[in-house]
């Protein structure tokens, strides 16, 4: 594994994913809101098995697309320098982000945790705003005509149900 992927997993997901989630169960306990670990015998910690399945599966996936095609990572300081419009990419323009959705989804299922759940909905928010204001308007400049097609066709976050084929539009 490459050095620069390293530091962007444990930089982006690993905040995200691990370190606020702790720092939010820590504290919810610590002012008496308490969380209680799904155990195998409910149903709940195998509903929460299918979100973090999915949600891990993308998350892998698309680094990889990004670190064999795009040339970079997911972090804005190592970009990928060409534009990756394969495999979910062609379903929905951010499945990464969709994964760690998902991820938390799992774990505040597996916590049973309102805070988790308020911290997933946060990060939503914040993304969202992101996305749409400093992300997407990168990306136009770096991949111009070719990043303003693709956004026209492929939707910000509910997936479009037959890929899109940029060869064929």
């Amino acid at each position: 594994m490459h050095w620069r992927l390293v530091i962007a997993m444990i930089v982006l997901p690993g905040t995200a994913l691990v370190f606020v989630p702790a720092i939010i169960l820590t504290l919810a306990e610590n002012s008496g809101v308490s969380y209680q670990l799904a155990t195998p015998d409910q149903r709940l910690f195998w509903l929460a098995l299918l979100p973090a399945g999915v949600g891990l599966g993308l998350a892998v996936w698309t680094v990889r697309l990004f670190m064999k095609f795009g040339n970079g990572t997911p972090a804005p300081w190592d970009p990928p320098k060409k534009l990756v419009i394969r495999g979910p990419y062609r379903h929905v323009r951010n499945p990464m982000l969709s994964g760690a959705l998902l991820i938390l989804l799992a774990e505040a299922l597996l916590f049973q945790s309102w805070p988790i759940a308020v911290w997933m909905l946060a990060f939503f928010i914040v993304n969202t705003i992101y996305f749409r204001f400093i992300e997407e308007k990168g990306l136009e400049k770096r991949f111009g005509e070719d990043y303003r097609k693709y956004k026209g066709r492929v939707p910000r976050w509910i997936p479009r149900l037959q890929p899109w084929n940029p060869e064929k539009d």
